[in-house]
Protein backbone atom coordinates (compact mmCIF):
# COMPACT_ATOMS: atom_id res chain seq x y z
CA UNK A 1 0.00 0.00 0.00
CA UNK A 2 1.51 3.34 -1.10
CA UNK A 3 0.65 6.42 0.96
CA UNK A 4 0.54 10.08 -0.02
CA UNK A 5 3.48 12.00 1.38
CA UNK A 6 1.64 15.16 2.48
CA UNK A 7 0.34 13.92 5.86
CA UNK A 8 3.85 12.73 6.67
CA UNK A 9 5.23 16.20 5.94
CA UNK A 10 2.56 17.90 8.06
CA UNK A 11 3.23 15.68 11.07
CA UNK A 12 6.98 16.07 10.59
CA UNK A 13 6.54 19.86 10.68
CA UNK A 14 4.61 19.56 13.96
CA UNK A 15 7.64 17.88 15.54
CA UNK A 16 9.87 20.86 14.78
CA UNK A 17 8.93 23.01 17.84
CA UNK A 18 10.24 20.27 20.14
CA UNK A 19 13.42 20.01 18.06
CA UNK A 20 13.98 23.78 18.08
CA UNK A 21 13.44 23.94 21.83
CA UNK A 22 15.93 21.09 22.30
CA UNK A 23 18.57 22.73 20.13
CA UNK A 24 18.16 26.04 21.96
CA UNK A 25 18.50 24.26 25.30
CA UNK A 26 15.82 23.52 27.89
CA UNK A 27 16.49 25.15 31.23
CA UNK A 28 13.20 24.24 32.85
CA UNK A 29 10.21 21.94 32.46
CA UNK A 30 7.85 24.81 31.78
CA UNK A 31 5.00 25.68 29.46
CA UNK A 32 7.21 25.69 26.35
CA UNK A 33 8.36 22.15 27.10
CA UNK A 34 4.87 20.73 27.60
CA UNK A 35 3.42 22.56 24.62
CA UNK A 36 6.15 21.59 22.15
CA UNK A 37 6.62 17.99 23.26
CA UNK A 38 2.88 17.56 23.85
CA UNK A 39 2.21 18.74 20.29
CA UNK A 40 4.83 16.32 18.96
CA UNK A 41 3.34 13.44 20.94
CA UNK A 42 -0.24 14.28 19.94
CA UNK A 43 0.54 14.76 16.24
CA UNK A 44 2.64 11.60 15.90
CA UNK A 45 0.13 9.52 17.89
CA UNK A 46 -2.79 10.76 15.79
CA UNK A 47 -0.89 9.90 12.61
CA UNK A 48 0.07 6.46 13.96
CA UNK A 49 -3.61 5.85 14.77
CA UNK A 50 -4.56 6.93 11.24
CA UNK A 51 -2.13 4.37 9.84
CA UNK A 52 -4.06 1.67 11.69
CA UNK A 53 -7.26 2.35 9.75
CA UNK A 54 -8.72 0.38 8.08
CA UNK A 55 -5.95 -2.15 8.73
CA UNK A 56 -2.40 -2.14 9.97
CA UNK A 57 0.40 -1.90 7.44
CA UNK A 58 3.62 -3.43 8.76
CA UNK A 59 5.92 -1.47 6.46
CA UNK A 60 9.18 0.28 7.24
CA UNK A 61 7.67 3.77 7.30
CA UNK A 62 4.78 2.72 9.55
CA UNK A 63 7.14 0.96 11.94
CA UNK A 64 9.17 4.15 12.36
CA UNK A 65 6.07 6.29 12.90
CA UNK A 66 4.82 3.93 15.60
CA UNK A 67 8.23 4.14 17.26
CA UNK A 68 8.22 7.95 17.12
CA UNK A 69 4.69 8.24 18.52
CA UNK A 70 5.16 5.70 21.32
CA UNK A 71 8.54 7.19 22.27
CA UNK A 72 7.10 10.69 22.64
CA UNK A 73 4.18 9.37 24.71
CA UNK A 74 6.35 7.27 27.03
CA UNK A 75 8.82 10.13 27.38
CA UNK A 76 6.06 12.53 28.44
CA UNK A 77 4.65 10.02 30.96
CA UNK A 78 8.06 9.35 32.50
CA UNK A 79 8.80 13.09 32.57
CA UNK A 80 5.81 13.44 34.90
CA UNK A 81 6.94 10.79 37.37
CA UNK A 82 10.77 10.79 37.21
CA UNK A 83 12.76 13.81 38.34
CA UNK A 84 14.89 15.36 35.59
CA UNK A 85 13.94 12.68 33.07
CA UNK A 86 12.58 15.47 30.85
CA UNK A 87 16.15 16.63 30.29
CA UNK A 88 16.94 13.73 27.93
CA UNK A 89 14.49 15.39 25.56
CA UNK A 90 17.44 17.48 24.42
CA UNK A 91 18.75 14.37 22.65
CA UNK A 92 15.48 12.54 22.11
CA UNK A 93 13.56 15.12 20.06
CA UNK A 94 16.19 15.52 17.29
CA UNK A 95 16.61 11.74 17.09
CA UNK A 96 12.87 11.08 16.80
CA UNK A 97 12.57 13.85 14.23
CA UNK A 98 15.31 12.11 12.23
CA UNK A 99 13.35 8.85 12.39
CA UNK A 100 10.23 10.72 11.26
CA UNK A 101 12.17 12.23 8.35
CA UNK A 102 13.36 8.76 7.30
CA UNK A 103 9.78 7.48 7.60
CA UNK A 104 8.62 10.34 5.38
CA UNK A 105 11.29 9.76 2.75
CA UNK A 106 10.42 6.07 2.44
CA UNK A 107 6.66 6.48 2.88
CA UNK A 108 6.16 5.73 -0.82
CA UNK A 109 7.63 2.24 -0.52
CA UNK A 110 4.87 -0.35 -0.98
CA UNK A 111 3.94 -2.50 2.00
CA UNK A 112 1.51 -5.32 2.57
CA UNK A 113 -1.33 -5.26 5.06
CA UNK A 114 -1.75 -7.98 7.65
CA UNK A 115 -5.51 -7.71 8.10
CA UNK A 116 -5.93 -11.45 8.41
CA UNK A 117 -2.90 -12.00 10.63
CA UNK A 118 -3.86 -9.37 13.17
CA UNK A 119 -7.04 -11.29 13.89
CA UNK A 120 -4.84 -13.71 15.82
CA UNK A 121 -4.70 -12.62 19.45
CA UNK A 122 -1.13 -13.78 19.96
CA UNK A 123 0.07 -11.90 16.90
CA UNK A 124 -1.53 -8.60 17.92
CA UNK A 125 -0.15 -8.89 21.45
CA UNK A 126 3.28 -9.73 20.06
CA UNK A 127 3.25 -6.62 17.85
CA UNK A 128 2.27 -4.39 20.79
CA UNK A 129 5.00 -5.85 23.01
CA UNK A 130 7.61 -5.58 20.24
CA UNK A 131 6.88 -1.87 19.77
CA UNK A 132 6.87 -1.26 23.53
CA UNK A 133 10.18 -3.08 23.92
CA UNK A 134 11.80 -1.06 21.15
CA UNK A 135 10.52 2.19 22.65
CA UNK A 136 11.95 1.38 26.09
CA UNK A 137 15.29 0.55 24.49
CA UNK A 138 15.15 3.73 22.40
CA UNK A 139 14.87 5.79 25.58
CA UNK A 140 17.56 3.65 27.25
CA UNK A 141 19.88 4.30 24.30
CA UNK A 142 19.27 8.05 24.56
CA UNK A 143 20.03 7.90 28.29
CA UNK A 144 23.21 5.96 27.45
CA UNK A 145 24.24 8.69 25.01
CA UNK A 146 23.74 11.18 27.86
CA UNK A 147 26.00 9.03 30.06
CA UNK A 148 28.75 9.04 27.43
CA UNK A 149 28.53 12.82 26.93
CA UNK A 150 28.45 13.60 30.66
CA UNK A 151 31.35 11.29 31.49
CA UNK A 152 33.44 12.76 28.68
CA UNK A 153 32.72 16.31 29.88
CA UNK A 154 33.65 15.38 33.46
CA UNK A 155 36.95 13.78 32.43
CA UNK A 156 37.86 16.76 30.28
CA UNK A 157 36.57 19.19 32.91
CA UNK A 158 34.89 21.04 30.07
CA UNK A 159 31.09 21.03 30.44
CA UNK A 160 29.27 22.22 27.34
CA UNK A 161 25.92 23.88 26.85
CA UNK A 162 24.58 20.48 25.83
CA UNK A 163 25.80 18.63 28.91
CA UNK A 164 24.53 21.39 31.19
CA UNK A 165 21.04 20.72 29.85
CA UNK A 166 21.29 16.94 30.17
CA UNK A 167 20.57 14.98 33.38
CA UNK A 168 23.51 14.47 35.70
CA UNK A 169 25.74 11.45 35.16
CA UNK A 170 24.21 9.63 38.14
CA UNK A 171 20.66 10.35 36.98
CA UNK A 172 21.44 9.31 33.41
CA UNK A 173 22.82 5.99 34.64
CA UNK A 174 19.71 5.41 36.74
CA UNK A 175 17.45 6.13 33.79
CA UNK A 176 19.56 3.88 31.60
CA UNK A 177 19.40 0.83 33.88
CA UNK A 178 15.69 1.20 34.73
CA UNK A 179 14.69 1.52 31.11
CA UNK A 180 16.94 -1.37 30.17
CA UNK A 181 15.39 -3.60 32.85
CA UNK A 182 11.89 -2.67 31.69
CA UNK A 183 12.91 -3.37 28.09
CA UNK A 184 14.27 -6.80 29.07
CA UNK A 185 10.96 -7.73 30.73
CA UNK A 186 9.02 -6.57 27.69
CA UNK A 187 11.42 -8.40 25.38
CA UNK A 188 10.94 -11.65 27.32
CA UNK A 189 7.18 -11.27 27.03
CA UNK A 190 7.56 -10.47 23.33
CA UNK A 191 9.58 -13.63 22.73
CA UNK A 192 6.92 -15.72 24.49
CA UNK A 193 4.05 -14.14 22.54
CA UNK A 194 6.06 -14.50 19.36
CA UNK A 195 6.27 -18.23 20.03
CA UNK A 196 2.52 -18.25 20.61
CA UNK A 197 1.91 -16.43 17.34
CA UNK A 198 4.22 -18.81 15.47
CA UNK A 199 2.44 -21.81 16.97
CA UNK A 200 -0.94 -20.39 15.95
CA UNK A 201 0.28 -19.92 12.37
CA UNK A 202 2.15 -23.15 11.60
CA UNK A 203 2.39 -25.19 14.81
CA UNK A 204 6.05 -24.31 15.42
CA UNK A 205 7.52 -22.32 18.29
CA UNK A 206 10.19 -20.22 16.64
CA UNK A 207 11.34 -19.43 13.11
CA UNK A 208 15.10 -18.96 13.19
CA UNK A 209 15.28 -16.05 10.77
CA UNK A 210 17.37 -12.87 11.01
CA UNK A 211 14.80 -11.10 13.18
CA UNK A 212 14.44 -13.85 15.78
CA UNK A 213 18.19 -14.52 15.97
CA UNK A 214 19.03 -10.83 16.49
CA UNK A 215 16.25 -10.56 19.07
CA UNK A 216 17.54 -13.53 21.03
CA UNK A 217 21.11 -12.20 20.93
CA UNK A 218 19.85 -8.82 22.15
CA UNK A 219 17.95 -10.51 24.98
CA UNK A 220 21.09 -12.36 26.10
CA UNK A 221 23.29 -9.25 25.89
CA UNK A 222 20.82 -7.14 27.91
CA UNK A 223 20.53 -9.88 30.52
CA UNK A 224 24.33 -10.11 30.75
CA UNK A 225 24.62 -6.35 31.20
CA UNK A 226 21.99 -6.28 33.94
CA UNK A 227 23.75 -9.15 35.69
CA UNK A 228 27.14 -7.41 35.38
CA UNK A 229 25.64 -4.24 36.83
CA UNK A 230 24.28 -6.20 39.81
CA UNK A 231 27.41 -8.35 40.28
CA UNK A 232 30.24 -5.93 39.60
CA UNK A 233 28.57 -2.54 39.41
CA UNK A 234 29.41 -2.12 35.71
CA UNK A 235 28.52 1.41 34.69
CA UNK A 236 29.78 4.45 32.81
CA UNK A 237 30.81 4.41 29.19
CA UNK A 238 31.42 0.64 29.20
CA UNK A 239 27.81 -0.05 30.18
CA UNK A 240 26.51 2.70 27.89
CA UNK A 241 28.30 1.20 24.89
CA UNK A 242 26.76 -2.21 25.68
CA UNK A 243 23.31 -0.60 25.79
CA UNK A 244 23.93 1.04 22.42
CA UNK A 245 25.01 -2.33 21.00
CA UNK A 246 21.78 -3.87 22.31
CA UNK A 247 19.82 -1.07 20.69
CA UNK A 248 21.63 -1.66 17.41
CA UNK A 249 20.76 -5.37 17.54
CA UNK A 250 17.09 -4.65 18.18
CA UNK A 251 17.12 -1.94 15.49
CA UNK A 252 18.42 -4.46 12.99
CA UNK A 253 15.78 -6.96 14.14
CA UNK A 254 12.79 -4.60 14.07
CA UNK A 255 12.98 -1.66 11.61
CA UNK A 256 16.13 -3.05 9.98
CA UNK A 257 14.44 -6.20 8.70
CA UNK A 258 11.48 -4.12 7.46
CA UNK A 259 13.88 -1.80 5.62
CA UNK A 260 15.45 -4.75 3.81
CA UNK A 261 12.13 -6.41 2.91
CA UNK A 262 10.17 -3.25 2.00
CA UNK A 263 12.83 -0.92 0.59
CA UNK A 264 15.81 -2.93 -0.64
CA UNK A 265 13.90 -5.99 -1.83
CA UNK A 266 10.57 -4.27 -2.41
Amino acid sequence: MVQTIWPHLVVLALLLPAVVLSLRGMEERGVAFWLSFGLAGLASTAWAAALLAPHWSPGFSSALWFTVAASFVLFLVLSLVMTDFWRIGVLLAPYLALLALIATIWSQSPSRSVEEATSLGWFGLHIALSITTYVFLTLAAVASAAVVLQERAIKRREPTRLTRNLPSLADSEQFEIRLLAAGEIMLAAGIVTGMGAQYAIDGGLIDLNHKSILTLIGFVVIGALLWARQKWGTRGRKAARAVLICYLLLSLAYPGVKFVTDVLIG
